[in-house]
């Protein structure tokens, strides 16, 4: 387990991670923000578990995906929300490059919701470019 990394740290590798992604998709990312918290509260944890999931919740995105997004209507909307749990994070990560490692990979995941992908997609994409 690697246990530390202050927030700047670990705030500049999720900012790296946004920064690598594709031309065609750091331009379309649109109304969403990232935020960096310790650990899921438990209405995130309650959310995640109606899905079904039983595994550590690692990030999470709450929003509309750009794909079921028709107008907002009138006036500005609150962006959609990006989640970053950073200590279950290090919790499973082994060593500084394997944190850098798991938090860009949850970063991409999270922005993959973002953008309609189920996680059935995203594994899907990820084994084909693998």
């Amino acid at each position: 387990m690697f246990s530390f990394m202050d927030d700047n740290k670990f705030g500049n590798i999720i900012q790296e991670a946004i920064r690598e992604l594709p031309d065609e998709f750091r331009q379309k990312i649109d109304n969403v923000v990232i935020v960096i918290t310790e650990t899921p509260t438990e209405d995130q944890m309650k959310m995640f578990a109606v899905r079904g999931e039983k595994r550590l919740l690692l990030g999470l995105y709450q929003g509309t995906p750009q794909t079921k997004r028709r107008n907002y209507g009138v006036g500005p909307t609150l962006p959609d929300k990006i989640t970053i749990f950073k200590i279950p994070l290090l919790q499973i990560s082994n060593s500084f490059d394997n944190a850098v490692e798991n938090i860009k990979e949850t970063v991409i995941h999270e922005i993959a919701h973002h953008f309609g992908m189920t996680d059935k997609d995203i594994h899907k994409a990820k084994s084909k470019s693998s």
